[in-house]
């Protein structure tokens, strides 16, 4: 039916793989950390401004909620003292931007926790999840590209000995 062939084909030139749809350079990871860090660090700055304006602002957020906990807890516990849910908000937004901002070590932990922030968001309500979920498809590809070939490791030269004066 087909013949067999004992010969095999040569290799063919070129790169095995398809080129990466984002250019995963050094330079384009560290963009995608630095504005989805300064995002990070605006949120944080406006919830500030929520709080110092008017904590009460948070009152309906939870309303739409898809189950009871989640509407009943937000009215018992954090309507309770929005002001003070409002600055710890604030204050995981900003350590969360920082953690971006600084990369290295620290971007993994950004990253993770800006996806966590983003998937605690989707019990509040399908009208949530118009933003949360084309967020987290961004937020996960954004986060692939960026520790695919970490910075703190792979991308910094390698020292290299030079003999001294009295090893010659």
């Amino acid at each position: 039916m087909f013949p067999i062939s004992t010969t095999s084909a040569a290799p063919q030139a070129g790169p095995t793989s398809p080129p990466p749809v984002w250019p995963a350079t050094p330079r384009h990871r560290a963009l995608a950390r630095r504005l989805v860090g300064g995002l990070y660090l605006v949120t944080g700055g406006v919830h500030l401004g929520l709080v110092a304006a008017d904590p009460q602002v948070y009152r309906d957020f939870a309303d739409a909620g898809l189950f009871a906990f989640v509407r009943d807890g937000w009215d018992q516990i954090v309507m309770a003292h929005p002001a003070v849910w409002g600055l710890l908000l604030m204050a995981g937004e900003i350590t969360l931007g920082t953690l971006l901002l600084v990369g290295g070590r620290a971007a993994p932990w950004g990253w993770a926790g800006v996806i966590a922030f983003h998937v605690l968001l989707l019990p509040f309500g399908f009208g949530v999840w118009l933003y949360a979920v084309p967020a987290l498809v961004v937020l996960v590809l954004l986060a692939r590209h960026d520790l695919a070939a970490p910075t703190w490791s792979s991308e910094r030269p390698v020292p290299t000995e030079t003999p001294t004066p009295a090893a010659r």
